[in-house]
């Protein structure tokens, strides 16, 4: 935040802390360009942190004949794999088929028109011709198996707790991300470390809680002088108003292009800059999470993806030992939170009792809950699942610069969208590329070991008296390769001039955190809530795993290097509780007296 109060011109200003916004700081800042980020909330919290933890090629998309799209979404996912292997993975998936050629009619019409019509179910031979173009897509340079075709025996012997009335099943690879909010801090800190140093230092700048409020009074070009790291006299460019969310200071900055990546709020920032556009069309979508050993065996291993009844594609998938279980589409009230109601449980319910007719469902099963605005395009399909979901970039000439919004974008392409759109800003500045990021390893991703031997040769070198090979997974698992920089702070040593004086310890409350690595979260992390850290710097609140003693233990840990006295501690933990209650349905009592 200060690197923006004290340089208050950038040559682009990124509004939006989504995955596709930090894409694009980190794509920048390697050109060389000096580019700043702000985020209302924190980092990944809006519809990138609601995503369903899914990179895939996205074989839907085959019969709207969004064939650029898929193929881009392949490419991307195998490449993914290859440059985040840390959080990005292989995903099993298996589609449960009820008939043979249902759909084959239908499915022309709207491949021909775009029109949704009636809804009438896919069978199989319509799966099978797109798995077969799906594996066409995947052929050069394809990390995964080609698909697979199974009978309603050999199915069944698979997976023996599908409904009994399926004929096939076809069994293809995706990809997922166990903990995407963390992969965007990855990319943020990519995007940072490639714009500091040198003379030019802090070139890259960014900072949460920190939002666009309005176009600076008194017109929309303005100048910045006299702060430290400005060039004296005038610095041209468009002025917009931003504030710190949490100490409320509002002050102005410039920048030459600004990029409006707020997804399915790009309207309503652009309505803050005196632009006023009718971009956006979003969709909510909803997930819960369960704590089901029974369901999360019947999965065996595997992401179950099928049609439900009302033609909505759903999915269901272990993540460790809880189950997803997603997704809605509804037309989204941009006036309203997104939270999952009691009628999107009622339908999750439902679908798992579609494929899994025997296994009984409870309420008290579910854990966490989260939902998501997706930052579609404007539209008139009475089907939102039939809603294209490629992206656009819309050029809007502003006083002293331009103002680029980005309309769409999915999780699986924001490294080819973040490029994309980094070439246009680019071309606004009259720059030319200097490399890409197709085969740039980001963040804790490079030099991870490839095999399962490496792997556990990692984790055995780096453990010590008091860190056994658990707790070295856990770093491994939340941070890549950069768990060495993590582990070096909790033994003591000086991280980008950061160190802690007391030894470190594990907390009561969990195994999974410890005071110095806290520590190292509230310096490198930008944590600006306690909240923060239980659903974005960890998973602890995704699996159900926050107790008012964790709340208590965290809060006091992080209250040293934050500076949070009695009072600020009482109102982390109470905004901590409501948070976790109104929006992922999740109660907490708390331990403060």
């Amino acid at each position: 935040m200060l690197k923006l109060r004290t340089r208050r011109h950038a040559q682009v200003l990124i509004v939006g802390g989504g995955i596709n916004g930090v894409g694009t700081f980190r794509d920048l800042a390697l050109q060389g360009v000096d580019v700043a980020l702000v985020e209302r909330g924190d980092y990944c919290q809006g519809a990138s942190g609601a995503s369903s933890h899914m990179i895939h090629g996205g074989i839907r998309y085959l019969e709207n004949g969004e064939f650029r799209l898929v193929r881009e979404s392949v490419v991307e996912r195998n490449r993914l794999l290859r440059i985040a292997p840390h959080y990005v993975k292989p995903l099993q998936t298996t589609i449960p088929i009820f008939s043979t050629f249902s759909g084959v009619l239908a499915a022309p019409v709207r491949f021909l028109t775009h029109k949704q019509g009636k809804h009438t179910e896919r069978g199989a031979f319509l799966i099978k011709l797109g798995l077969g173009m799906y594996d066409f897509f995947s052929r050069d340079g394809g990390t995964v198996p080609r698909h697979q075709f199974l009978g309603r025996k050999r199915a069944l012997a698979e997976l023996p707790r599908l409904h009994p009335g399926i004929k096939y099943a076809a069994t293809y690879f995706d990809a997922s991300v166990h903990n995407p909010e963390r992969l965007t801090l990855d990319v943020l800190q990519d995007g940072e470390k490639a714009g500091a140093g040198g003379a030019d230092s802090h070139r890259a700048r960014a900072s949460n809680y920190v939002s666009l409020v309005s176009a600076a009074p008194g017109g929309e070009t303005a100048s910045s002088t006299g702060t430290a790291g400005t060039s004296a006299g005038t610095t041209a460019g468009t002025t917009v108003q931003l504030r710190d969310e949490l100490t409320g200071e509002v002050f102005d900055f410039t920048a030459d292009v600004i990029v409006n990546t707020t997804g399915a709020w790009v309207d309503l920032t652009n309505g803050a800059m005196g632009a006023a556009s009718s971009f956006m069309g979003g969709t909510k979508g909803s997930h819960i999470v369960l704590d089901h050993p029974e369901l999360l065996a019947a999965c065996g291993g595997r992401e179950i993806f099928f049609e439900h009844t009302d033609g909505r594609i759903v999915l269901i998938y272990p993540m460790g030992d809880r189950v997803l279980v997603g997704t809605t589409d509804v037309d989204a009230d941009m006036g309203e939170d997104a939270v999952c109601t009691e009628a999107e449980i009622d339908y999750f319910f439902d679908l798992i009792g579609h494929v899994f007719p025997d296994i009984t469902v409870r309420r008290e099963q579910i854990v966490y809950t989260f939902s998501g605005v997706r930052p579609l395009p404007k539209h008139d399909a009475t089907q939102p699942g039939f809603v294209s979901r490629d992206y656009r970039i819309e050029r809007r000439a502003a006083a002293g610069g331009a103002v680029l919004s980005l309309v769409g974008g999915k999780w699986t392409t924001f490294r080819a969208l973040a490029e994309h759109l980094s070439n246009d800003v680019l071309a606004e500045l009259g720059r030319e590329r200097k490399l890409s990021t197709a085969k740039l390893a980001i963040g804790g991703g490079a030099g991870l070991p490839e095999s399962e031997d490496g792997v556990q040769r990692w984790i055995k070198a780096h453990m010590s008296a008091g860190r056994d090979a658990a707790r070295v997974t856990g770093l491994l698992t939340r941070y890549g390769t950069r768990a060495e920089e993590v582990i070096r702070f909790l033994d003591g040593a000086v991280v980008d001039g950061a160190v802690t004086a007391e030894p470190d310890r594990l907390l009561h409350s969990t195994r999974e955190l410890s005071t110095r690595e806290l520590g190292y979260m509230a310096a490198h992390e930008q944590i600006g809530h306690l909240v923060d850290v239980l659903i974005r710097r960890t998973s602890l609140a995704f699996r159900g795993l926050v107790t008012g003693e964790l709340l208590n233990e965290v809060t006091d840990v992080l209250s040293g290097p934050l500076g949070w006295d009695a009072a600020r501690r009482a109102t982390e933990i109470s905004h901590a509780q409501e948070v976790l209650k109104r929006f992922h349905g999740v109660r907490v009592h708390s331990l403060v007296a």
